[in-house]
């Protein structure tokens, strides 16, 4: 482990393998393939773009954790992961999109090799990185384990951040700050959204003098006109013009840490029934804000909201927010608690949410967000600070 750059220090790692092992006796999985690159990370350490093949982190009660991975990727675990290098073990490139074998057969194998084969082995079934070939060739390679439905286990167990995750989620909210005064800066009729975007990316990854950036598991959302009454469009090389709005859906990234946030610029003058969302919108985030306290539930804060949106006339349903913190592609939120009416989660210090009031209408869109904390006493704090408005320019 000599030189390695760890995010925290090997205490954190410990309790986070600790409160896992805890929830994991409590529905008895006696071992837990992660296969989820953030879950990996938080466990581990591990950090690198090999999430396209298959890997994983495997948990017991009594052994420190293994990472399992292809051979290549086994370097990149030696300079990220705490655990010693007897603990990374890997598979040959014979596995990699092969038509006569699956990686996961060799997992199974590995698996049998550390007397881990007849358990109860849980799996994270609903999950972008685990396919229902993997699944299939667990059951057919592992004959006397019993296979459990393990997913978010760990995804729940991240809900509440610790102080030097949340000192990084300030870094990241610094950045996103910065990402927007570019978008202000940069922002006339006549520029090409890719520019547009480019200049975005730049200013995301340069970060700032004291830290720089990471790359965001979302690219930026920055829909104009008609298209921003689509939720999660791109960009186009097209010139922006005037008369139309433009969402810039964010997030700062510092050590795989995110701060999404969202404000929305118009070139020209902006139609009226946009002026009078703006107002019920930011109405209804100081709301749910406020709604935002440890000991309240994620339902009060949409709750909150709905209510702000409704006396203005303005009718949005579904979810408002996300729990948000450690992520990889394609996703910032953490999967776990939502801001909708029939979300009874508490809120407790230390959580983190993307609260996303978006409103997308048929001629417009428009964003205003704000990434929160839920602290000790009184109303969240936002992790970025920026004016809620929707901003003009003539």
């Amino acid at each position: 482990m000599t030189g390695i750059d760890f995010p925290f220090e090997l205490s954190e790692y410990e309790a986070r393998l600790n409160k896992t092992r805890c929830a994991m006796e409590k529905v008895e999985i006696e071992v837990l393939i992660v296969v989820d690159p953030s879950n990996m990370g938080w466990l581990t350490g591990y950090d690198g773009w090999s999430f396209y093949v298959h890997q994983a982190v495997i948990i017991t009660h009594d052994l420190l954790p293994l990472w399992w991975g292809r051979s290549m990727d086994g370097f990149g675990a030696r300079r990220t992961v705490y655990m010693p290098n007897t603990n990374i073990l890997s598979y040959g490139d014979e596995y990699v999109q092969s038509t006569e074998r699956h990686a996961m057969d060799h997992l199974s194998l590995m698996l049998k090799e550390h007397g881990l084969s007849a358990r109860s082995i849980g799996v994270e079934m609903e999950n972008y990185y685990f396919s229902a070939a993997a699944y299939k060739s667990l059951e057919k390679n592992l004959p006397d384990a019993t296979l459990m439905d393990a997913t978010a286990l760990v995804n729940w167990q991240r809900l509440i951040k610790s102080s030097a995750e949340i000192r990084f989620m300030r870094r990241a909210g610094t950045i996103v700050e910065k990402m927007h005064d570019r978008v202000l800066e940069k922002m006339q009729p006549g520029v090409r959204k890719n520019d547009l975007v480019a200049e975005i990316y730049h200013q995301a990854i340069s970060g700032t003098k004291d830290f720089g950036g990471d790359y965001p598991a979302i690219v930026p959302l920055t829909p104009t006109g008609l298209d921003a009454t689509a939720a999660h469009l791109t960009w186009n090389d097209k010139p922006l013009e005037r008369g139309a709005g433009t969402f810039f859906e964010l997030a700062g990234c510092y050590r795989r840490y995110h701060v999404p946030l969202a404000r929305t610029v118009y070139l020209g003058t902006p139609p009226d029934d946009m002026i009078r969302a703006e107002a019920a919108v930011v109405d209804g985030l100081e709301a749910g804000i406020d709604a935002a306290r440890a000991g309240n539930r994620a339902c009060d804060v949409a709750n909150a909201l709905y209510t702000a949106l409704k006396r203005a006339g303005v009718t949005k349903d579904g979810r408002c927010g996300y729990s948000i913190g450690l992520s990889y592609p394609p996703d910032w939120g953490e999967r776990t608690v939502s801001f909708r009416l029939e979300d009874q989660t508490e809120l407790k210090p230390g959580m983190t949410f993307h609260f996303m009031p978006g409103i997308w209408a048929d001629m417009w869109g428009l964003e205003i967000t704000e990434s929160l904390h839920i602290v000790e006493q009184g109303p969240a704090e936002s992790l970025a600070t920026y004016p809620r408005k929707l901003f003009v320019i003539d």
